[in-house]
């Protein structure tokens, strides 16, 4: 059982740190789950947990991250609108005061020059913070600079303009992070506080935090689902997609598993909960999600280098400059413009909205760093069992003797099959039940090892029972079986059922493992956008993994392999390229694990993958792997889009600036928007798109 604990926060902690103190509450000995809001956290604990030590550590985190000691402070839309109107008002008041009163408007520069530095208190805080803990000059000090040369010159109100702008494309710039943000929190949110738990055959509407594993509960149309669990009654379309990805509604009937966070469209089901609260899919999602924030790619820390290098060159420029020609406004030009914003917001709200945009597609990815990975991948490494191959055996073809019914065959195979767990047997039982077939008993039952089952079964329905094989053409030989046509492995399939009654031929099943659906076109489509080779790997039969190679055109296979070996075979291909690997996150771990992208393909293996992989695609659907290279190439070509446009725009507007050709108003313009048009175009990812034709 899970303890419940609430920890109130002194200080409001910025949006972007709350992620990382849930993670790294996770991180402590006994703490199951913990999220964090605005004003408190939530943990649960399983035992007993140190929550003195947890207060410590959490009021520690407060001190260093929060809003009284961030280094920037991050002021909400709201805040950023009332100090633009400020900014503007004030200006407007100025110049009415300097037109209708000029006498009154020059007595009063002190209070002038007091407003416009409480106008940027901000921006001198932070700038001259700036210098003391980090001892190098950032963005606000470019900003505070400019302000200050504004005061002493006699002319404060210039600045007023500038600071109305610069708060005005803070807000716009906030107000789009923000819209990134919410895109993964609006899909990951649950928006459910009741649900109807069955009692004693009646329906009671009760709190979802009162649920635990083994209720009964009734979900129906246009309810949201907020449990894991499996379907025990009802039939209907379910709607999952902020689970797997999947566009059309899933049907769910007696058995189907069903997980929190899905909407039914059609239909009521009864479900027996199994999972509840944390531990659900949807929390895990949750979870990965909030970590992958944290993680940071090399390319966010590159931006954050540049920025941090490019200052000094404002500052230099507008030395020079202000020798040269020992004007105040072509030196204020260089002042108001800065590098630093355009090239930080434009990579973490691209890897922020990329992340988003994944989830929801059905793809977690775990880290800003591995969408950059992914935008390098040109060698693609598969697993064949349940990756390419859909890992549920199935009957492909069946031929009967003369006078030998269909289903009076494939029931005597069931029957001698009924215990067996080989997935072999397991595709005649599935066969039969897909069929609504009952399957007859048998007397006895016997394994042959490495050759198939011996069983006796007695009379059923309108058929003959007897003495049944099922096996091996070899096995049938060995048997003495009579009438067995020569047939190679090679006719239907690579695995072959023979059955015999009475030491009499009655027929052969091929038992395929099918590959999945859209396989193919997957791999062609991730050929088109820049992958060079693919890979198979398999433990399969040498036979197996030829047919399959052939059938899907890959490139190279390594056949009867162990699952360490594939490692070793990833590590040499990442000698000549970067590698993804697609595997199923079991067996595959070890490759998973060493690859530049580690991938498992497929919902029923979530929770090992959530582990070993680097992206987990909760997905059936093998389209998602070409969407994570897209996303990771699309996300990749915006960030370059905005280091250039950053670049090139704000050195224009400084070359203008510096030779007099445009004013510090739209010297402060120009930066502004172009900071801007980089956060637009990096949330342009999350856009909605034209749907692609699979």
């Amino acid at each position: 059982m899970y303890t419940c604990y609430t920890l109130q926060l002194h200080s409001v902690l910025p949006v972007r740190m709350r992620p990382l103190l849930s993670v790294k509450l996770r991180q402590l000995k006994g703490i199951a789950a913990a999220s964090t809001d605005e004003k408190k956290i939530t943990l649960y604990y399983t035992g007993k947990a140190d929550l003195q030590f947890i207060r410590m550590f959490v009021r520690s985190f407060e001190a260093k991250y929060g809003k009284k000691k961030e280094e920037k402070k991050e002021l909400d839309v709201a805040a950023y609108r009332r100090e633009a109107i400020l900014s503007v008002g004030g200006f407007i008041v100025m110049n009415i005061l300097k037109k209708t009163n000029p006498e009154f408007y020059g007595s009063i520069l002190l209070f002038r020059r007091v407003f416009t530095l409480y106008i940027a208190r901000r921006f001198i805080q932070n700038g001259v913070m700036g210098l003391i803990k980090d001892h190098q000059a950032n963005a606000d000090t470019l900003t505070a600079t400019a302000v200050a040369a504004s005061v002493l010159a006699g002319k404060p109100e210039s600045s007023l303009t500038l600071l109305a702008l610069s708060n005005g494309a803070e807000m716009l710039t906030e107000y789009a992070a923000e819209r990134a943000r919410s895109q993964i929190s609006g899909l990951l949110r649950l928006d459910q506080r009741d649900v109807w738990i069955i009692e004693n055959g009646r329906e009671r509407k009760v709190p979802v935090e009162s649920l635990k594993v083994g209720d009964h509960i009734a979900v129906h149309l246009g309810e949201k689902i907020c449990v894991d669990g499996r379907v025990v009654g009802g039939n209907a379309a379910v709607n999952q997609a902020s689970i797997t990805g999947e566009s059309n509604p899933a049907i769910k009937q007696k058995g189907s598993f069903v997980y929190a966070g899905s909407v039914i469209e059609a239909g009521d089901l009864i479900i027996v909960v199994e999972k509840v609260g944390n531990d659900t899919s949807l929390a895990q999602i949750i979870h990965l999600v909030e970590e992958a924030q944290t993680r940071r790619a090399s390319v966010q820390n590159f931006a954050d280098k540049m920025a941090n290098m490019l200052v000094p060159i404002s500052f230099i420029g507008a030395a020079i400059v202000y020798g040269a020609t020992k004007d105040w406004q072509r030196v204020l030009n260089l002042l108001f413009i800065d590098f630093s914003c355009g090239l930080k917001l434009s990579t973490a709200t691209a890897i922020s909205a990329a992340i988003g945009m994944a989830a929801r597609k059905g793809i977690l990815i775990k880290g800003g760093n591995y969408i950059e990975n992914l935008a390098d991948i040109d060698t693609v490494v598969l697993d064949k069992t349940g990756t390419i191959t859909m890992g549920v055996p199935q009957i492909s073809h069946i031929e009967t003797a003369n006078n030998v019914e269909e289903k009076e065959m494939i029931l005597l195979a069931a029957s001698a099959e009924m215990h067996s767990v080989h997935p072999l047997a397991v595709a005649v039982q599935k066969y039969v039940k897909a069929n609504q077939w009952s399957v007859p008993p048998h007397d006895t039952s016997t394994t042959i090892v490495a050759r198939g089952m011996k069983a006796s079964v007695p009379d059923f329905e309108a058929y003959r029972g007897g003495d049944i094989l099922v096996g091996s053409r070899r096995f049938m030989s060995e048997e003495g079986v009579r009438g067995v046509p020569d047939v190679s492995n090679k006719t239907w399939g690579k695995n072959l059922l023979y059955v015999a009654r009475d030491n009499q031929y009655l027929g052969i099943l091929s038992i395929e493992d099918p590959v999945r659906p859209a396989m193919k076109k997957t791999l062609n489509q991730m050929r088109r956008i820049g992958i060079d080779e693919v890979v198979m790997l398999t433990g399969d039969s040498k036979d197996v993994a030829a047919d399959v190679a052939r059938t899907m055109d890959i490139d190279s296979y390594h056949a009867e392999i162990l699952p360490e070996d594939k490692a070793n075979y990833v590590m040499k291909l990442q000698k000549r390229g970067n590698v993804m690997m697609v595997g199923d996150g079991i067996n595959d771990a070890p490759a998973l694990a060493f690859a530049d992208i580690g991938v498992s393909l497929g919902g029923n293996k979530t929770d090992i993958a959530a582990e070993s992989a680097a992206i987990t695609i909760r997905s059936e659907d093998p389209g998602k792997l070409y969407d994570a290279l897209q996303i990771g190439r699309q996300t990749m070509k915006v960030i370059d889009q905005n280091f250039t446009a950053t670049i090139v725009v704000n050195s224009a507007a400084m070359l203008l600036g510096a030779l007099g050709r445009i004013s510090p108003l739209w010297a402060a313009v120009i930066h502004n928007t172009a900071t801007l048009a980089v956060v637009l175009n990096s949330v342009r990812i999350l856009g909605p798109k034209r749907p692609t034709v699979r």
